[in-house]
């Protein structure tokens, strides 16, 4: 396994020397942490099944991250380094446990900045019996060359569309950068993964889900993001699964950034509104009901 010591696998391109053990702006240095692994039931319905199911998605929450979003509902590991350190090893281990619980995928949420040790663990993983679908669970802040150093370990993108404007996005996630880069790298998994292909029992097994969490008074960059994800959809020929979420939840430093709030059913109707005159139906929305703290799994080490 060869450890950055000039790291670019993100597009902060931050140059730490992680080799050395210093720590890029997401907070990984040279030791792979993460912070649970379990079956988890509250992804979208081709991922986990029915949530009243056994099965669910065998998901693998990774510590650090690339964003800074104030409203981050997983910021004790996304922000504040929580977690276990593992080897890659351990970590091929919990995928083969994860699959033996029943797992419907293998679901890794915010790894990028692992990606030496993600790799390393799938290819051990496989040799070892390892047959489940891999959903990568981006952000959507990705560089087009990790998206190309995927193909072959991911069968799957659950990735979020967050912001159409840079000042949104840089005052939201510290990222102005951010819609230029999510636009090219969701455009490079459309193309590497192709049209969503499902099994007999309607589980996703190959194919690109575009997450866009609507943002308390936000709706009209919820609904440029939307435009753009149609305009990629006819750029590249490749259908996707659109997935709007209204489960905001004004948690971290939300209401620093005037997110004291979640959304109305007025603002989410519109949002849902204009992807239905866009074409983009074949998708998920949510009930606001899913606006609950307790839907936030508890970062405990569970599985870890």
């Amino acid at each position: 396994m060869h450890l950055p010591d000039h790291c670019s696998l993100c597009p902060r391109q931050c140059g730490a020397n992680r080799a050395a053990g210093q720590r890029g702006f997401c907070g990984a240095g040279d030791t792979l942490f993460a912070a649970r692994a379990a079956l988890h039931h509250w992804e979208e319905p081709c991922l986990s099944g029915d949530p009243e199911d056994a099965a669910g998605s065998g998901t693998v929450f990774f510590t650090g991250c690339p964003l800074k979003c104030c409203y981050c509902q997983n910021y004790r590991i996304s922000q504040e380094g929580l977690g276990k350190a593992i080897s890659a090893g351990r970590l091929a281990e919990i995928f083969l446990e994860l699959q033996q619980k029943g797992a419907k995928n293998l679901n890794l949420v915010t790894a990028t900045q692992w990606l030496p040790w993600i790799t390393e663990a799938l290819d051990q993983a496989r040799a070892q019996g390892l047959r489940l679908p891999v959903v990568y669970n981006t952000g959507g802040y990705e560089t087009v060359d990790t998206v190309r150093a995927l193909a072959g370990y991911v069968d799957i993108w659950l990735a979020d569309y967050k912001y159409a404007s840079p000042a949104l996005a840089q005052q939201l996630s510290a990222a102005a950068d951010y819609p230029a880069v999510a636009d090219a790298a969701i455009r490079q998994m459309l193309i590497q993964t192709g049209a969503p292909v499902f099994d007999g029992g309607g589980f996703l097994k190959r194919g690109v889900i575009v997450r866009h969490l609507v943002l308390p008074g936000h709706s009209e960059d919820s609904i440029a993001v939307l435009r753009r994800c149609d305009a990629l959809r006819k750029e590249t020929g490749v259908e996707f699964v659109p997935s709007l979420m209204s489960q905001f939840t004004p948690f971290h430093r939300a209401a620093e950034q005037g997110l004291a709030r979640r959304v109305t059913t007025y603002e989410y109707r519109k949002v849902v509104n204009a992807a239905v005159e866009l074409g983009l139906t074949e998708g998920y929305m949510q009930e606001k009901s899913s606006a609950r703290e307790e839907y936030t799994p508890p970062f405990d080490l569970e599985g870890i």
